[in-house]
């Protein structure tokens, strides 16, 4: 069974965590826009959605957009953190960015774009 892109970019995040660094990957397959990680870093929680894109277009469903923007607008952290299969850049947008996101795409919605995920981690220190 071959694992896609998704899976493969997991592992990677998986492999690179900070120290001290918890998280637990969701498999939620019956919707509900829950999404893919929970993270707890010397404190500090946030949740991650994991998408990849072949082109600037992010796939994100209206239940993913609702969860962020109801859960960010309560005070609480979530990204969308999308890696771009052409160039293999990261890029990290807040969790009340979904719609802009869906719309705009990578390159146009204000976020934060990464080489690899080091400046990633430095980004986002509690």
């Amino acid at each position: 069974m071959s694992r896609g892109p998704e899976a493969n970019f997991w592992s990677t995040i998986r492999k690179s965590l900070p120290t001290k660094a918890f998280a637990t990957r969701i498999e939620n397959k019956h919707g509900g826009g829950v999404p893919d990680v929970h993270i707890v870093w010397n404190g500090f929680a946030f949740w991650i959605e994991l998408k990849t894109a072949k082109n600037s277009k992010v796939k994100i469903s209206p239940h993913q957009i609702a969860w962020h923007t109801a859960y960010w607008a309560r005070g609480g952290k979530s990204f969308y953190l999308v890696k771009h299969l052409s160039t293999s850049d990261i890029f990290l947008f807040e969790g009340e960015k979904g719609v802009d996101l869906l719309e705009k795409g990578i390159f146009e919605t204000e976020g934060a774009r990464f080489k690899n995920l080091a400046p990633l981690w430095e980004h986002l220190a509690p």
